[in-house]
C-alpha cells in the first residue's frame, strides 16, 4: 500500500516507520498551533496499514470528529484533527490508481513530498527508552528537510503566508538556540539564514531581515553568499529595517576579519554593502 497524509496544500508520502506530530521542532511534522502539544500524536506506518496514537496530549486526537483513546487504525479518507489542524490520510495499492475517495493532487493544486523521514528505531507504536537518541541538530536538519521543501513549493506558488507559518517556529527555535549560547550546527544557521532571507523577500517584512542579522550576529558568523544576495533583494523592497543592528553586525564582522579566511573576508565586504544599501533607503 501507498499512504499519503494531506496537510494544507501538500501531500506527504508516508514510508513504513513512526512519525511524531506536534508543536516541537523535533517532530517529523511540526505544527505552529497553540492547541497542539509538543509531542501530540504518533503515526505508525506499516506496509499494509496506518495507526494513529495520542501521546497523552492536552487536547486529544480526533479521527473523523471522534476523540480516540490509545491507538486507532486509520482507513482511506479518514480525517485526523490535532489542535485546530486537519489532515487526511489516503491509501491505495502501489500498482493501482488512487482510490475513488482520493482527489488527485493536481486537481487540488497540491504538491506531493516523498519520503517524509520517520523516527529512527523500530515501528512499534510506543515511544520508549529503547528509541535511539537523536541530537537537537539532527532533529532540526530533518525538520528543515521536510518543512523546507514544502515551504519552497509554497513560495514558488506565491503563498508567502503559508511558507511563513510553516517555518516560523523552526526558525525562531534555531535563533533561540544560538542566542542562548547552546551548542549549534553551522549548517543549521546557514539554512535558517537562507529561509529567513527568502521570507523577507516573499513577505516584504522587515522582521525577517532583522532575524537574519540577529541570528548571524549571535553566531558571530558571516552570512552565506546566497543569503547576502537575497538580503540585497529584500532590502530594496523592505522598509523599517533595524539599521542599528545591521551596523553593529557589520562592525563586529570587520573586527573579526583578521581571523577569517579570504573567502569569509570577501563575504564581509559584501555584508558592508548591505549596510550601505539599507542606509540609502
Amino acid at each position: 500500500m501507498v499512504f499519503r497524509l494531506r496537510y494544507l496544500q501538500h501531500d506527504f508520502e508516508l514510508t513504513p516507520g513512526r512519525f511524531v506530530i506536534g508543536r516541537s521542532t523535533e517532530c517529523q511534522l511540526s505544527l505552529d498551533d497553540p492547541l497542539v502539544s509538543r509531542k501530540h500524536a504518533l503515526l505508525v506506518v506499516a506496509d499494509s496499514n496506518v495507526e494513529v496514537q495520542d501521546l497523552g496530549s492536552r487536547n486529544g486526537v480526533l479521527v473523523n470528529g471522534t476523540k480516540i483513546e490509545g491507538s486507532t487504525r486509520l482507513a482511506d479518507g479518514d480525517m485526523i484533527t490535532i489542535g485546530s489542524q486537519e489532515m487526511v490520510l489516503s491509501a491505495h495499492v502501489a500498482s493501482s490508481r488512487p482510490a475513488a475517495g482520493f482527489v488527485s493532487p493536481h486537481r487540488l493544486g497540491t504538491e506531493t513530498i516523498t519520503s517524509m523521514q520517520p523516527v529512527k528505531g523500530d515501528t512499534s507504536p510506543r515511544l520508549g527508552p529503547t528509541e535511539p537518541p537523536e541530537t537537537a541538530s539532527t532533529s532540526k536538519r530533518d525538520a528543515f528537510r521536510l518543512l523546507g521543501g514544502v515551504a519552497d513549493k509554497a513560495l514558488a506558488l506565491g503563498r508567502a503566508e503559508e511558507a511563513e507559518r510553516l517555518l516560523s517556529t523552526l526558525l525562531e527555535h534555531v535563533s533561540a538556540t544560538v542566542r542562548g549560547g547552546l551548542e549549534w550546527d553551522p549548517g543549521l544557521v546557514e539554512q535558517a539564514g537562507r529561509y529567513g532571507s527568502k521570507l523577507a523577500i516573499a513577505t516584504g517584512k522587515a522582521r525577517w531581515v532583522d532575524y537574519v542579522i540577529d541570528l548571524h550576529m549571535n553566531a558571530k558568523k558571516a552570512c552565506a553568499a546566497q543569503t547576502i544576495d537575497e538580503l540585497h533583494t529584500a532590502l530594496r523592497k523592505t522598509k523599517n529595517v533595524n539599521l542599528s543592528a545591521l551596523r553593529a553586525y557589520v562592525k563586529m564582522m570587520k573586527e573579526l576579519a583578521p581571523t577569517l579566511s579570504p573567502a569569509e573576508r570577501f563575504l564581509v565586504q559584501r555584508i558592508e554593502g548591505l549596510e550601505r544599501l539599507a542606509g540609502a533607503g
